[in-house]
């Protein structure tokens, strides 16, 4: 428990070391306001706590990049691998830059998260003064820590108390909400914004934000707060450090439809109240219960994520009709109930905890041994930040079982085996991280020997008939009739913008392109040169006016070299924010949803027959880029290519079956003769 003084201007509360005179001086406190003091305790000893061998790295990654003079800095850690204690204790090894300089503000975005934060803060450091702002609790704005939330540090004019002279650090948690208005306010406030660090003379604190989750799909750039990610270890790594309790992954159809839920908002996930009323049903909340007792009924404590307070009121009656004592915490739940019931819950007096949005984030629940998903989403981010529940140690604990009810994939959902790099419609029983990758491993692999099939089909005629049937069935064909389906087929664009923001089109197996719409692009495909086949992304630039050259574009330039496609999705993304207008490339561009324009139109319809020409009515502004993009990029190339393989498979087939009626010709067999 905080203790809270109510403070006066005789009050003895702040007379403690070093703060007496500084709270004399400059603090002038109204009579009816309440302070929130954390400590300190100058006769408690400080505990000495053993960070694990990435926290040290981690610390010194900072330390590294704060000397060569770098501000605003990212910090990737999975969730349970003790983000708060790390920039807990960056908090004493960041050097003061002069002797005003020495006070630290920690950001948080939720009221448990500020508590949580504020109860490490005391116990590593028992002799340091440390405040809350939030609510009705007030900061003096002197304090050696003030541990804030974001909306009460902007309301009124709050902030005005914290001389940005003073700060040494500003820490961010859960930093992908870092810039959202209110956050950059902050930023702004202590220089720490785009405009005041192109100042040479701008003297501001370090900025150190962690997340789990370093990425957005709302369309705003991080990089407006944060310049560079100087450290990350995903949860596949911790779990492979044996950092985090092992997961085992299921995949159930629930049969739930999601054709008709909407996306909302920048955001892009669903929109609420459509996909509540598309899985809150007694049918899928009945699948999603059986699934649970088939697969987890033996797990000690079960989270399960709901849509929202209607789908968690309904499916716990489900699971209670079954005979399962379940029991719920929503955004309504008062703080006692909520404590209490969250108590039992650890305590293991009860197996089932349901909520909706309440235990995304910052929330430490280490007995969790199963997660069950029944909230689908379109958002990476929220499918990581779920599941990171069940992935911290606890004695006892032999690992977490994800269950992820899975509904109807064609509307962007992204599922557990998307994690791995596998499709979302991979379907998968008690699978754990191993065997994922050892999935996406062997898909790899047979994406590679259809390479090579595909690559040799030029041979075909000296191949032994008896083999062609083999052969043929080893390869999965899309048949387009004519260029212009195969332009206007979208479905390989789908999976990469899952993973992407940016409106990146599939112009041929396994390349993409990204048009910056002023004739530069950036390009993702396979170095079939090498034996591993690694991930490349070239960029080519358009030269200027008047260059002297044949061509009006540089030659290619490679950027990055990767082994997997997220990497190289990222790496490219990366360049593309910092080189390219973002109103260009991103797919939530508001452009896009406009209709084409007539030059868009008059170019695609230049090959088009007069009964299918496209119009302003049936084809918007962003599909006609990317189609036009897909024609620039030699799709009539590919389907030419397409025609010729499809034609000699079908040459092929029929000397097979030529072959196979003769053969049959000369075959005895007992019965009648025909």
């Amino acid at each position: 428990m905080f203790r809270v003084f109510q403070l006066v201007k005789s009050s003895r509360a702040f007379r403690v070391g070093r703060h007496t005179a500084l709270c004399k001086s400059q603090v002038q406190r109204p009579l009816h306001r309440q302070y929130a003091t954390v400590g300190p305790v100058a006769t408690a000893q400080r505990p000495q706590i053993q960070l694990r061998s990435y926290q040290e790295e981690c610390i010194a990654a900072v330390l590294k990049h704060l000397k060569l003079g770098q501000k605003r800095l990212g910090i990737s850690l999975a969730t349970g691998s003790g983000k708060t204690v790390i920039f807990s204790h960056l908090i004493e090894r960041v050097p003061e830059p002069n002797k005003e300089a020495t006070q630290t503000l920690i950001l948080v975005h939720r009221r448990e998260l500020v508590e949580q934060a504020a109860r490490h803060c005391q116990n590593i450091y028992p002799d340091k003064m440390i405040e809350i702002e939030m609510g009705s609790r007030h900061a003096t704005g002197v304090a050696d820590i003030t541990v804030a939330s974001v909306q009460s540090i902007m309301s009124g004019d709050r902030i005005a108390k914290f001389d940005p002279n003073r700060f040494k650090l500003i820490l961010v948690d859960e930093a992908h909400h870092i810039v959202a208005t209110r956050y950059l306010d902050v930023l702004e406030h202590f220089g720490l914004d785009e405009a005041s660090q192109k100042n040479p003379n701008n003297q501001c604190p370090a900025l150190v934000g962690v997340s789990a989750t370093f990425s957005r799909h709302d369309g705003l750039r991080l990089g407006a707060a944060i310049d560079e990610i100087v450290y990350h270890k995903d949860y596949l790594d911790m779990i492979e450090g044996e950092w985090l309790s092992t997961a085992s992954f299921t995949t159930v159809q629930s049969g739930a439809d999601l054709s008709k839920v909407r996306s909302l908002g920048k955001q892009g996930d669903f929109q609420t109240g459509d996909l509540s009323r598309a899985v809150n049903n007694d049918e899928t909340n009945q699948i999603t219960v059986q699934a649970w007792l088939a697969q987890a009924q033996d797990r000690k404590a079960t989270l399960v994520f709901c849509v929202d307070l209607a789908h968690v009121s309904s499916l716990t009656a489900m699971f209670r009709r079954f005979g399962v004592d379940a029991r719920f915490i929503t955004s309504d739940t008062s703080k006692q109930v909520r404590t209490e019931r969250l108590d039992a819950f650890k305590n293991g007096e009860f197996p089932v905890l349901l909520n909706c949005g309440i235990f995304t984030e910052g929330t430490d629940i280490p007995n969790i041994d199963c997660v069950l998903l029944a909230r689908p989403t379109k958002s990476r981010n929220l499918l990581v930040q779920m599941i990171g529940r069940g992935l911290r140690l606890h004695p006892g604990k032999k690992g977490c079982h994800v269950i992820d009810m899975v509904a109807s994939l064609e509307t962007g959902i992204v599922t557990s085996p998307t994690l791995f790099g596998l499709d979302p419609s991979e379907l998968v029983d008690h699978a754990d991280v191993a065997s994922m990758t050892s999935t996406r491993e062997k898909r790899e692999r047979e994406k590679q020997r259809e390479y090579e099939v595909s690559s040799a089909m030029g041979a075909l005629s000296a191949i032994n008939p008896r083999d062609i049937k083999a052969l043929a069935n080893s390869i999965t064909f899309t048949h387009y009739d004519s260029v212009n389906d195969l332009v206007e087929d979208t479905k390989g664009d789908a999976h990469i913008r899952m993973i992407s923001q940016f409106a990146w089109v599939n112009i041929d197996a396994d390349k993409y392109i990204l048009s910056s719409g002023g004739g530069d692009t950036l390009k993702i495909h396979h170095d079939d040169s090498a034996k591993e086949r690694p991930w490349i992304v070239t960029g080519v630039s358009k030269l200027p006016e008047g260059y002297a050259s044949k061509s009006p574009y540089a030659r290619p330039r490679q950027l990055a070299q990767v082994h997997e496609l997220n990497e190289a999705v990222h790496a490219a993304d990366s360049y593309a924010a910092k080189h390219y207008p973002f109103r260009n490339i991103a797919t939530r561009s508001p452009w896009r949803k406009y209709p084409a324009t007539e030059a868009q139109l008059a170019r695609l319809n230049k090959s088009r027959p007069e009964d299918s020409q496209l119009t302003q009515e049936n084809i918007t502004k962003g599909q006609a880029a990317d189609m036009i993009t897909k024609m620039v990029h030699g799709a009539k190339g590919r389907f030419d290519k397409l025609s010729q393989v499809r034609r000699k498979m079908e040459q092929e087939k029929q000397k097979q079956q030529q072959l196979q009626d003769k053969m049959s010709r000369h075959q005895v067999q007992v019965g009648p003769v025909r």
